[in-house]
Parts: structure tokens; sequence; C-alpha cells
């Protein structure tokens, strides 16, 4: 297919794609702006300063990906241009990012929809001076756009699996000069690497997964530990669930708490489940299911009311069978404070989720069946000892309950995936390195 096709039928379409997006946009909450000028490239700002550095996170996972990445250009004094074309990944750019936003050295916009007219005055609006795309973020316009603006692309921490690559060789020539538009790709392994040059990618060279070099807040890391020994209870959290996950552990635990009461067990050490959605717009949903289970719960944002790590919020998380939370940002508190992480994504059909923050702080790892998008990360974690696989939730909390009954099997397991984290460290200073490179030449 040539771009021109791609564009018409882009064009032809447009009228049921901004209806899904719009569809999208009321479902998940939050500010989407899907009829917003600047989504089609039309701004009423004045121009900023040309030669930001531009990074596209395009969602709440890129976003968090790109973090030591951004901090890194930021330190080394770069200003920064952050895209996103979801609400989440604009959401959680502008929490992370409120100082540098206040001071101007970091700017958020919407990528614009990747018509020609509106990509090519985007360009013409930032002037970035290169442009980094975080894991497989690439549209044909956009990088059409870039390349007539004279703005070189990277794509960062780039990851493609097989049903991927099958998908973009379907496009034919569309996604490989896509593809070839990109000057230097930096994979997250070998394996990426070979199925992105197949699909066109050039100068193509492994860095690693940026999510290795995450900087976790140690100040809130410590205020979990502190509330959970406070607490006195072994806590297992069940992290980053997506649809279809939240009622499979809800009834996984009741199970485990019946059988614990038929045994006589429940006189142990009492449990606290964390369950954490990945996602703000299923917070409801799913304290509507622990309700409807008829499982005692207390919501994270209710113990920051009560006073966060004070008696009455210790109190109110006794009385709870599962802690709901329903926060932003605060993985760091919720994995510090528990002895075992199940982690989501991977028990639907839904690639999986960034495990890696679990194993940097220690905490003994559990996984589903599918990982496709982690599958690299998953075999060699699995290999260096620091996580488990298992097929469904009810192996989940069995195999999390044989390590709260083994704390010297969990403790060897929690400093595995520290091991495993800390010597894949390192992306992160390899791209800047190829980027500062890059502008240097530029320069000259």
């Amino acid at each position: 297919m040539s771009r021109w096709i791609y564009s018409l039928l882009l064009m032809l379409l447009s009228p049921l794609l901004l209806t899904w997006m719009g569809l999208r946009a009321r479902r998940a909450g939050g500010r989407w702006d899907v009829l917003d000028g600047t989504r089609f490239g039309r701004y009423r700002a004045p121009q900023p300063a040309a030669g930001p550095i531009w990074v596209h996170a395009v969602s709440l996972g890129e976003t968090r990906a790109a973090q030591p990445l951004i901090r890194a250009l930021l330190d080394r004094g770069h200003r920064v241009l952050l895209t996103h074309l979801t609400a989440t990944g604009r959401a959680e750019g502008q929490r992370v990012y409120a100082a540098e936003l206040e001071r101007g050295v970091l700017q958020q916009a919407w990528l614009p929809y990747d018509f020609p007219g509106a990509t090519r005055r985007f360009m013409q609006q930032y002037r970035p001076a290169l442009g980094v795309l975080i894991e497989r973020e690439l549209w044909p316009n956009l990088i059409h756009a870039a390349q007539g603006a004279g703005v070189p692309l990277v794509l960062a921490s780039a990851r493609m699996s097989d049903a991927a690559l099958r998908r973009t060789r379907r496009l034919g020539g569309l996604m490989r000069r896509a593809y070839g538009g990109v000057a230097r790709t930096y994979a997250q392994s070998w394996v990426d690497a070979q199925r992105l040059e197949r699909a066109g990618a050039r100068q193509v060279s492994v860095s690693g997964n940026f999510k290795f070099d995450v900087q976790l807040d140690q100040d809130k890391a410590s205020r979990g530990r502190a509330f959970s020994t406070q607490l006195g209870s072994r806590v297992i959290a069940i992290a980053s669930t997506r649809e279809g996950e939240d009622q499979a552990f809800i009834q996984a635990i009741r199970r485990v708490l019946g059988r614990a009461a038929a045994t006589g067990e429940e006189s142990a050490a009492p449990l606290l489940f964390l369950l954490i959605p990945r996602h703000p717009q299923r917070f409801d949903s799913a304290a509507a299911q622990l309700q409807a289970a008829g499982l005692p719960f207390v919501r994270r944002t209710q113990l920051l009311d009560l006073g966060d790590g004070g008696s009455s919020a210790l109190a109110a998380c006794r009385q709870a069978t599962v802690l709901l939370g329903d926060t932003l940002g605060e993985m760091p508190w919720y994995y510090a404070g528990s002895r075992v992480a199940i982690v989501g994504g991977s028990f639907a059909p839904l690639g999986g989720q960034n495990f890696i923050e679990a194993s940097a702080l220690g905490c003994p790892v559990i996984v589903g069946p599918h990982t496709a998008h982690f599958q690299q990360a998953v075999a060699d974690a699995q290999a260096a000892g620091a996580i488990a696989q298992v097929a469904d939730a009810d192996q989940a909390l069995r195999q999390a309950l044989q390590w709260l009954d083994d704390p010297a099997a969990a403790a060897q397991v929690g400093q595995a995936g520290r091991d495993w984290v800390r010597q894949h460290a390192g992306a992160v200073a390899r791209v800047i390195n190829g980027i500062e490179d890059m502008l240097a030449q530029r320069a000259a």
C-alpha cells in the first residue's frame, strides 16, 4: 500500500475513527480533546522556541517507560516536548513533570492524528531538533512529515512481537518505508532487533529496555514497608490488572479464604490482598465487584484521607480483606509493602504488564501465561530465578501462599530479581549517548 492510498483511506474513514475515539474517551474518562484543533495540527498558541527534544509516549505505559530517558535529557540541559495520544498518558505526564511544566523546560502536547496536513503543521509549530518514539509508535504520515522537516527520528526501547511483525508486513511497503524513515532504532533485545530489521528498520542496535533504568520513589517505598510492618498482615499485591482479570482474582481470593476457614487456618497471620487495576477508569468497577463478592475492602484513597500511616488508617486496613489500589504513581508503595507481587495483564490475552518495578524492589513476582509484550524479559527473569509463571489466578495465589509459608525461598527469588534488574540497567545511557551524537552531527 502506498502512503497516498493510506492517507485517502484515513480521510474516508475518519468519521468512523473519530466516533470510535469519542466512545473510547467516554468509557475511559479523563481529558481526551478528541475534536480539539491541536489534534488536527491547528494551533492558536504562539510558536514555542525551536529545538526541543521531542519524546512521543502514546499512553500510560510508554509515559512511565520514558521517564528515565526524559529525566536524563532534562538533567543534561535539554528542553523536552512530550506528546501523547491518550488521556492516561497525558495525565501521568502532568503528574510526574509538574515542576518541569511550571518552569517551562518541558512542554506537553497531543500528537495530532496521522493526517498529512496535521503532522506537517505539528512539525512547523514545534520545530523539534530530534524526535524519540517510545517502543513501537510509528505512523506513516508522521514519519514523512519529520523527514520533510529535517527532523531525525529515533525509535527507542523498541520491541516487536511475531504477531506485530506479521501485521506490519501485511501492510507491505507502507510500514517498511515508515520503519526505514527512522534514523536509528534501539531494540530491547536481539530477538526484537531481528524482527525490527525484517520490518524495515535500519541502523538497529540492542540497547535494552528503559524499564530497567526506572528511578523508583524511595520515600514511597520506605513508607510502604513501614505501613506493612505496622499492619502485621501478610500482604499479596495483585497489580496492574486489566479487563476480565479483577473478577478472576476476586473469585480466587474467595476460594482461598473459604479453604482457610474450612481447615481452621484463619488463625494464622491475616492475609491482605492489594487489588490494583491498571487504569483509573476501572477503579469503581473493581470496587463494585468486590462489594458484590462480599469481600470487605478499603480504598487506598480512604487510607490517605485517614492519615495514611496513622492508627486510623491501620485500623481500617485490619478490618479489610482487600485494599483497592485506586491511586496513580504509588506502585513503589504497593510493591514495597508486599511480600509477593502477582502482575496482571498476563492472565488474559493482553500481552502482560511491566513487572520490573516489583523485581527492582526485591518483591518475588508471579506472572500469568500471556506475556507476549515482555516475552524476552520473562524468559530472562525465569532463567535468573527471579519470577514464577503460572496458568491462572488460582495457581498464582497458590504460588504466592507457598512463598509466604517459605520466607527463605521468597527472599531468594526477591534477591534474584534485584540482581537481574541491576544487570540489565544502562539502556537510557546508551540511547542518550546516541541522541547527543546525532545532535552533534546535525550541528556540524
